[in-house]
């Protein structure tokens, strides 16, 4: 499921999600239900995500599992 792996992706960079809404420019809240299938995430967070982790948008939507 995509929400556990932006989980264990913060988690496996040792990242608080508070760090991580920071460089996403949203709230801790919003953070957390990007996490837990609470709200969508728009492309625009997902491009970045993609970016910072150095790995595909696929790969975080759970389309395959090659980073």
């Amino acid at each position: 499921m995509t929400y556990k792996r932006l989980r264990d992706l913060r988690e496996d960079h040792d990242l608080s999600q508070a760090e991580l809404a920071k460089f996403l420019n949203v709230s801790q809240r919003t953070y957390s239900y990007y996490e837990t299938g609470g709200r969508d995430i728009p492309i625009q967070i997902l491009i970045k995500l993609a970016d910072y982790y150095n790995t595909s948008i696929d790969y975080l939507v759970n389309r395959t599992n090659s980073k």
